[in-house]
């Protein structure tokens, strides 16, 4: 949308069959916002509150598109949709609480404006980073298709977020899958400062509906009217047909990017012909036309308004601010999980790890009804590494589901089924590509229950691992890039019979898990293993064996090699610990171990630099400094990529350095 001053200025308003009871509910529903707005200034400028995104201008688009949907349809709005919110009937004085940053609001301090959730309305907020939610959209839209409800779900961006990859995976996601998806494009004419011929190079954003094989529709977003009967329309057609539809609202923000921004970047002419459409006032001068509405009226109207915003207003400014609690606010990242042991049975079989994983998975489908897996070749071709072979003919291609190559858009999508009440576990084809969904694990999932107590009951699979030839793109072991980031638990089994037992538990958990599978353990190793369902406790890590000389702490493929050390028929004592789970981490048997011993090595098959052997050294040197007889020795692999012949690949991985190494370390 070329953003230009030659375009009809007048509104052409067709009330169709609404009745004046309806036109005067989409009148008072717009003025609801742009009048908090208004208020919300003069607060900005009196520093009561921190920050402001103004969609004043286009109120249209917001209340149009909400009042269309039946209120238990979930609508994800982004930062300028304050209509979407209070035409939720969402109480005033919760949004000013949320905006003054205190606990009456919807993250308890510690996220502002929009950026929030609430189940109770319906409204998944965005984040900062704006493309995910597009994704989660469609995975709301996917639990309404598996549970066969005829529901829609709405979702915003501007026109600078179609430029972003995730919006468009996740159009590619809805088209593939037929969801239900109204994705809303509010065409302002400006991303931030740079203007639409800046920004892309179609004509109109909603030519992009063509090639997704996906309906599109351009609508004056200024015309209150047109939205609401035009995507009226087109949500009730989408609740018995099934499909994604496309929507350009050309619209204009009247005010800039954010209140310290400004406009000066707009020409003055632009500005003019804009405010010449406002949907207010040209809506008003409608009903007044049309003897809907009346002076008296609409003054009656604008004083409840106001004397409802100052009743709120008070209301959030006599709260309390928020105080800092360092135990809740830690309590917070994660939401709870009453772990329940469910204990193996009798009954055990010698199988390899790969079995073990594909056994677990099958009972946790088959004991969770509302389980879904999603990754790239996993329906028919039973996934590269054939761990869900035969799983549609027992679960369904609606619960087991081939994916588009777009990890981003899947991830995203777990997160909307989380939303919705079911789980998900989405298989990475192999952990190095996680890189491409990198964003929605470590910005939405992490944080999304310590900013407003939404579950991400989300586990995905990550195949990792040198030592089988497959170079620097298909054998990574990118744990490090998960245990740093709040609010993510990692899950590493080196055992076919810690694999099953555990990623049972990852399921169990509403948290989002990372669960790391060795490629080289899957067909290598085998163990007796439990025929039935059974769990294992996170942030209990394995003694594998006892002694007195030397702690070794590993995990994964490393167990395995530190074992085959002290195997070779040398006279090691000493204590083994698999930590299984790396977050959490038992610190507790790992201290005990070090007092014991005095001596430590931490052996990680990722590099070296920033692994977690880092921290778990500097945990070992502040809590049992007094009980070494050594420094705390790490081994990993060496600081390049994975490399890809032989040779390389072996001088890069540790273990041979690792035999060296405990050497020197006894001989210390």
């Amino acid at each position: 949308m070329n953003l230009t001053t030659s375009g009809n200025i007048s509104l052409t308003y067709d009330r169709k069959d609404l009745s004046d009871e309806q036109l005067l509910l989409l009148y008072e529903q717009m003025l609801i916002p742009r009048m908090i707005e208004e208020k919300m200034l003069v607060l900005l400028r009196q520093g009561k509150i921190s920050k402001w995104f103004s969609g004043i201008g286009q109120e249209a688009v917001s209340v149009g598109v909400t009042l269309t949907l039946e209120a238990d349809e979930y609508i994800l709005p982004m930062h300028r949709n304050l209509g979407v919110f209070t035409s939720r009937n969402i109480p005033l004085y919760r949004l000013f609480s949320q905006w003054q940053g205190k606990a009456g609001g919807f993250t308890k301090g510690r996220d502002r404006s929009f950026h929030f959730g609430t189940n109770e309305f319906r409204i998944v907020g965005m984040i900062s980073h704006l493309g995910p939610q597009m994704g989660v959209a469609d995975g709301i839209a996917l639990a309404h298709r598996i549970r066969k409800e005829n529901k829609v779900t709405a979702v915003f961006t501007g026109e600078g977020g179609t430029s972003e990859g995730d919006f468009h995976e996740a159009m590619n996601v809805a088209s593939v899958w037929d969801l239900p998806v109204l994705f809303c494009i509010e065409n302002n004419g400006y991303g931030l400062s740079t203007p639409t011929e800046e920004q892309y190079r179609c004509r109109h954003l909603a030519d992009r509906g063509a090639g997704y094989g996906m309906e599109a529709y351009r609508i004056d977003g200024n015309n209150i009217l047109e939205v609401y009967t035009k995507v009226s329309e087109l949500a009730e057609s989408m609740r018995t047909a099934p499909r994604p539809v496309l929507l350009e609202f050309s619209t204009f923000r009247m005010r800039g990017h954010e209140e310290a921004s400004g406009t000066k970047y707009v020409p003055d002419e632009l500005m003019a012909f804009w405010a010449l459409r406002d949907p207010i006032e040209n809506y008003r001068n409608f009903l007044l036309a049309e003897e809907v509405l009346s002076e008296e009226k609409d003054t009656r109207m604008r004083e409840q308004i106001t004397e409802n915003i100052r009743d709120n207003l008070q209301t959030a400014f006599d709260e309390a601010p928020v105080t800092f609690n360092e135990e809740k606010e830690l309590f917070d990242v994660y939401g709870s999980f009453d772990y329940k042991e469910t204990p193996p049975g009798d009954t055990r079989h010698s199988i390899r790890f790969v079995d073990a994983v594909s056994r677990g998975l099958g009972q946790a489908m088959e004991r969770f009804d509302d389980l879904v897996l999603m990754g790239q070749d996993i329906a028919g071709y039973g996934g590269v590494f054939k761990i869900t072979d035969g799983f549609v003919s027992r679960f369904g291609k609606e619960r087991v589901r081939n994916t588009p190559i777009c990890e981003s858009a899947v991830i995203s999508a777990a997160m909307g089924l989380s939303v919705s009440g079911m789980k998900a576990v989405v298989e990475m084809q192999f952990a190095d590509f996680i890189s491409s969904g990198f964003n929605p694990v470590v910005n939405y999932l992490a944080k999304v229950h310590y900013r407003w107590g939404q579950r991400a009951d989300v586990v995905i699979r990550m195949p990792c691992g040198a030592g089988v030839g497959a170079g620097p793109f298909h054998s990574q072991t990118n744990e490090a890039w998960f245990t740093k980031t709040p609010g993510l638990k990692v899950v590493y089994p080196a055992y076919p019979y810690d694999a099953k037992g555990l990623l049972a538990t990852a399921i169990e958990d509403p948290n989002p898990v990372l669960f790391f599978e060795h490629k080289g353990l899957y067909r290598s190793v085998y163990q007796e293993v439990p025929e039935d369902y059974y769990t294992l406790p996170f942030g209990k890590a394995s003694l594998l064996r006892e002694g007195t000389d030397i702690t070794i702490i590993s995990y994964g493929m490393g167990v395995h090699w530190a074992l085959e050390v002290l195997d070779a028929g040398e006279d090691i004592s000493a204590d083994v610990i698999d930590l299984r789970t790396l977050q959490p981490l038992d610190t507790e048997t790992i201290f005990r171990s070090v007092k014991n011993t005095g001596k430590v090595i931490i052996l990680q098959e990722d590099t070296l630099f920033g692994g977690i052997a880092s921290d778990i050294s500097a945990m070992i040197m502040e809590n049992c400094f007094e009980y070494l007889d050594a420094p705390v020795q790490r081994i990993g692999s060496l600081e390049t990529p994975v490399p890809f012949a032989k040779a390389l690949e072996d001088g890069f991985l540790p273990k041979e350095r690792f035999k060296s190494a405990v050497h020197r370390l006894l001989m210390y």
